[in-house]
């Protein structure tokens, strides 16, 4: 019985080999109709899912309107229980040109995993994928997360994932908003995120070392984070400047969380931490870049050496008028210094550092990343003994509608709003169905400015009204 059994394991090790060398030779076309089900084939799965393409719609007016009509026909009819299929949208009539890929309907084991993961890179024009699945059945597992962020990074044009009604363990979302991550656009609704895997998303956001700079829209709605959570995602929204659209609606935020989340849209203090790296910063400003190169100091004998060439040269009648004009013009190439900024002086600890022209891109790079950095900002400025950082103006939308925030709270978020001025920041803040009345003076009055701030803001808040009834 042993024997037999360790045969048993022996063959099946032998053929998931065999079928994984198989799926690894395979050249993928690019064509989904044809790779997907190719793929599936050689892992030896059975019931296969269907690949559904939607064509683009016709170039005619008439035509175009009529499949237009017919396309929205079939998306109401659809059930909500809809057959299991691999839905690709096209960006025009070639096969190749998959531009949106969602997987729905079904549950995504590591095999089909796995075939997802040799196709994509094959898919150039790919823009977004969609894995969603009600009832927390999509499937994925933190490992399968972490090679889908490495198979992500291969794809070119991939900006937009969404990955909802999957809670992971581990709770590896924040891989996909990692720091050298691409996405521009992510979905985590209905991930059973909670506090823990909203302090890793809060770090992924920012800490004071690092920052996600690509990322503009980011969705945790449904995901029972508490004010815990919240403190966290406030955390990471102090020194990243990247993000524009921020969801944490039907969550379960009080006022604690909310009062967080408000003080990081104003001007805060910064912290030891930030305050120590802030002063790192500045020191490696104010330090020669290693690119430069430092004047050596000639030895005797080569002065000596200078000295008979250049009376050799005064012998043989040249003028060496013309060579220290020369050495005098390549001096002060050589010693051009970048322009200050208004706010540094010279010889303090905020001095730009000197550069020659022909500096390398690194160098340069290594400049710009300093002048977008939110703790060299040059509004900084100390106030009762504190080091102030303006807040976060780049946020441009948040949406903590259907929370347990109450009146206490609106205070907070109106006078946040006031200091905000005209440098930027928030033009939309939803706070509809939390625990206050509708008619509360400070609401109406945050509403009010919401209106002068964003003229469509009455249809954010419709669009918004929609989305929280959703799941």
């Amino acid at each position: 019985m042993f024997r037999k059994r360790q045969k048993e394991k022996t063959e099946k090790a032998n053929i998931e080999e065999e079928t994984s060398k198989n799926t690894d030779e395979y050249q993928c076309t690019g064509n989904v109709k044809i790779d997907f089900p190719g793929l599936c084939a050689l892992l030896d799965m059975k019931d296969i899912p269907a690949v559904s393409t939607k064509q683009p719609a016709a170039t005619n007016t008439e035509t175009e309107g009529a499949d237009t009509e017919n396309s929205q026909t079939q998306i109401n009819a659809e059930p909500l229980w809809s057959k299991p299929c691999l839905q690709v949208e096209l960006e025009n009539v070639d096969p190749l040109s998959a531009k949106s890929l969602k997987v729905s309907g079904w549950k995504m084991d590591e095999q089909i995993a796995r075939v997802l993961q040799k196709m994509l890179p094959s898919l150039t024009k790919l823009q977004s994928l969609h894995l969603c699945c009600r009832f927390w059945q999509a499937g994925l597992t933190d490992p399968t997360v972490n090679s889908l962020m490495n198979t992500i990074s291969l794809c070119s044009n991939l900006s937009s994932v969404t990955l909802e009604g999957n809670p992971l363990p581990e709770r590896s979302y924040h891989l996909l908003l990692s720091e050298d991550s691409a996405l521009t656009h992510l979905s985590l609704r209905n991930n059973r995120i909670g506090d823990e895997g909203a302090r890793l998303i809060g770090s992924a956001l920012s800490t004071t070392t690092s920052s996600n700079r690509n990322l503009l829209s980011l969705n945790l709605s449904f995901n029972s984070i508490g004010d815990t959570g919240a403190k966290h995602i406030a955390q990471g929204l102090r020194l990243n400047r990247a993000l524009l659209f921020l969801s944490l609606s039907n969550n379960q935020i009080g006022d604690a969380g909310a009062a967080h989340l408000a003080a990081i849209l104003t001007e805060f203090a910064l912290s030891h931490e930030e305050v120590v790296e802030r002063r790192k910063l500045l020191l490696e400003r104010a330090q020669p870049s290693p690119a430069d190169p430092l004047p050596s100091v000639p030895s005797s004998s080569s002065l000596s050496s200078s000295k008979g060439k250049k009376k050799e040269t005064h012998r043989k009648g040249e003028k060496p008028a013309a060579t220290k004009e020369a050495m005098k013009s390549n001096k002060k190439s050589s010693d051009t210094k970048v322009p200050q900024s208004k706010g540094s002086k010279q010889g303090g600890k905020e001095k730009h550092v000197t550069a020659q022209e022909d500096k390398s891109s690194t160098a340069l790079s290594e400049q710009a990343e300093e002048a977008v950095s939110p703790l060299l900002d040059q509004s900084v400025h100390y106030r009762d003994g504190e080091l102030l950082l303006p807040g976060n103006t780049t946020l441009t939308s948040l949406n903590l509608a259907g929370n347990r925030i109450t009146e206490k709270s609106l205070p907070l978020f109106l006078r946040s709003l006031e200091m905000q001025g005209e440098g930027g920041g928030l033009l939309r803040l939803c706070l509809q169905r939390n625990r206050f009345p509708p008619d509360s003076e400070c609401y109406v009055k945050i509403q009010e400015l919401m209106k002068l701030a964003d003229p469509l803001e009455k249809s954010n808040s419709d669009q918004t009204e929609e989305e929280g009834q959703g799941a």
